[in-house]
């Protein structure tokens, strides 16, 4: 199981609050308990990305205007980590092709006795 950022759960409550949505609704589709729900709709409400009427919340233009940002943010983030990756691994085969033939004998002959 992934654990979620803070950006992560915010962006989860605004998906779900583009449509009019109860503290129940938002808590099951976002998969909160009902503290992390409380803080983090008391979060958004004080941020102004969410508005609330007697019994439902709904994400604001300033809110949507987030979760679009938010999703370029993660797209490039998502990139970026994967030719991280990508460059580590490169980065390792580099070093292995730097060591001396004698030096991966002697390791090999150590795992083996």
């Amino acid at each position: 199981m992934k654990y979620r950022n803070r950006l992560q759960i915010i962006a989860d409550i605004l998906n779900i609050a583009r449509r009019r949505s109860g503290k129940t609704r938002i808590m099951y589709l976002a998969n909160l308990s009902y503290m992390l729900l409380e803080k983090y709709l008391g979060e958004t409400v004080a941020s102004g990305f969410v508005s609330r009427d007697k019994l439902n919340y709904r994400a604001t233009e300033k809110g949507l205007d987030f979760l679009e940002k938010y999703k370029e943010f993660s797209s490039r983030y998502s990139r970026v980590s994967n030719e991280m990756r990508k460059m580590q691994l490169e980065k390792e085969a580099l070093e292995k092709l730097c060591e001396s033939p004698r030096k991966s004998r002697n390791n090999v002959r150590g795992r083996k006795g």
